[in-house]
């Protein structure tokens, strides 16, 4: 499993979580620390403003330790409606397209695999990140 992490930009982070293991509160926010760091160095401009942040309701995303992290970090969380896969920017603007580059091929082992994804991201326009903000934004203010 692949958690992304993006802005208009581009990509911030991409953490591959290890065969055998699963996501807890605690894992998030490590991966939210990990997030703050490569913002601090790809981003510099932003270290200083208040990040506006988007992630659904899972409930490790909402669990005490990650709400306190982020509180921590000064982001500001973006609302969310219950039950809302809508609003979740990467479903559907940055792995539908990543689902076509795969062409239904299988999954080559974990290196080729993280490389492969580097490529396809490293590939994208500019506008192409731009453009998945912009269509969250959208669709927040419609549903929201």
């Amino acid at each position: 499993m692949a958690s992304v992490f993006w802005d208009a930009k581009g990509i911030l982070l991409i953490d591959y979580l290890p065969t055998g293991q699963t996501i807890t509160g605690q894992y998030y926010t490590n991966l939210l620390d990990q997030l703050q760091e490569k913002i601090c160095e790809k981003r510099p401009g932003l270290a200083r403003k208040k990040v506006i942040f988007h992630q659904d309701n899972a409930r490790l995303h909402t669990s005490a330790i990650a709400m306190a992290k982020l509180y921590e970090l000064s982001y500001e969380l973006l609302p969310n409606p219950p039950y809302s896969p809508d609003l979740v920017s990467s479903n559907f603007h940055l792995f539908p397209e990543l689902k076509i580059f795969q062409g239904g091929q299988r999954l080559p082992p974990t290196e080729e695999l993280t490389a492969k994804l580097k490529r396809y991201f490293v590939g994208q326009k500019k506008s192409h990140f731009r453009d998945g903000i912009k269509a969250l934004e959208h669709r927040w203010t419609k549903l929201v």
